[in-house]
């Protein structure tokens, strides 16, 4: 059995920032770094759960309260990870492994989102200029029409000059 130490606060905020910047290391491996009870660093942890850095963001929530700025960052930062290393960041975030399945399916699954009345602004944005279009093609056509009888006129007249 381990003697009882007394630990400064100092050191127990070291200790804490360790442990929770642990990364894909374990509490108990942080532990024996510090040459401490695995115990007595859990205590800390829930002790301290209120006031860690992780908590101050996402991990206060549920993972279904979390934004969808949230999720995309997270989903972000899981890319690429495979089995230990994501196990270490969902227990640093706080969700499981499906909570970040079910967030991937939902975001592929939704595709872009446009707003209504940015849909109504660009429907009435296309007549106008379908409108548009119409007219000045009927311009164009008249114009052409026109020309052509121009040149008819031109040279009706130039024949009966011969």
């Amino acid at each position: 059995m381990r003697e009882r130490r007394q630990y400064n606060e100092s050191f127990r905020q070291q200790a804490l920032e360790k442990v929770y910047g642990r990364g894909i290391s374990t509490v108990k491996s942080v532990a024996d770094d510090l040459n401490m009870s695995c115990g007595t660093l859990k205590n800390w942890m829930k002790a301290d759960k209120n006031n860690s850095p992780l908590n101050a963001g996402l991990r206060s929530k549920r993972p279904n309260e979390w934004s969808l700025a949230e999720r995309l960052e997270i989903l972000k930062e899981s890319h690429g990870l495979e089995d230990e290393a994501l196990n270490a960041l969902c227990r640093a975030k706080g969700v499981f492994r499906h909570h970040l399945e079910q967030w991937q399916a939902a975001f592929l699954a939704a595709g872009p989102t446009v707003n209504r009345s940015e849909l109504r602004d660009l429907k009435d944005t296309n007549k106008a200029l379908t409108r548009e279009l119409n007219r000045k093609e009927k311009a164009l056509a008249e114009a052409a029409a026109l020309l052509v009888l121009q040149k008819k006129y031109r040279a009706l007249w130039e024949e009966k000059d011969e």
